[in-house]
């Protein structure tokens, strides 16, 4: 960097780095969410809540929520239709807190819906904010902009 474009502030240089660590944050809870489908439905790491087993097939709403876990969870995680998965992976965690967990106590501290709730926001924000540069949309949509042909630009007259 030439000494005109180096950052001047803190907050400048923390700018810089925001797009990867949104990258990373995505990352991140997609392989959490990802991890819980994983361990629902296939029995991996120690299996549903710990027990080894996993949850009955097509059982409502378990094997449900499990499947939108760990598909959802893949897809945000390797970032392909990151806006779409975390959308609907958040749908399914608001479910599991008002529906599961909220009717037992309000706070999710009192009532076991704190990664519901940190998962249904953690998504929302994927929602809005997209998957940052490390995602493999962006490789396909890259690949896509250079087969289209080049758009013509206006020109006045």
């Amino acid at each position: 960097m030439s000494p005109s474009t180096a950052p001047r502030s803190l907050g400048e240089l923390l700018d810089t780095g925001r797009p990867y660590v949104l990258s990373l944050f995505r990352i991140v809870v997609g392989l959490l969410f990802f991890c819980h489908g994983a361990s629902s439905l296939l029995g991996w790491f120690g299996g549903m809540m710990g027990t080894g087993k996993t949850v009955d097939a097509g059982t409502w709403p378990g094997w449900y929520a499990a499947v939108i876990q760990l598909v959802g969870g893949g897809l945000v995680m390797l970032g392909l239709g990151t806006r779409s998965a975390a959308f609907i992976s958040s749908g399914s965690m608001a479910y599991a807190y008002f529906v599961e967990h909220q009717p037992e106590k309000l706070w999710p501290i009192e009532n076991g819906g704190e990664a519901s709730a940190m998962f249904c926001w953690a998504l929302v924000l994927l929602v809005f904010t997209g998957p940052g540069p490390l995602a493999l949309e962006r490789l396909f949509s890259r690949a896509s902009a250079a087969d289209a042909p080049a758009r013509r630009q206006p020109t006045a007259v």
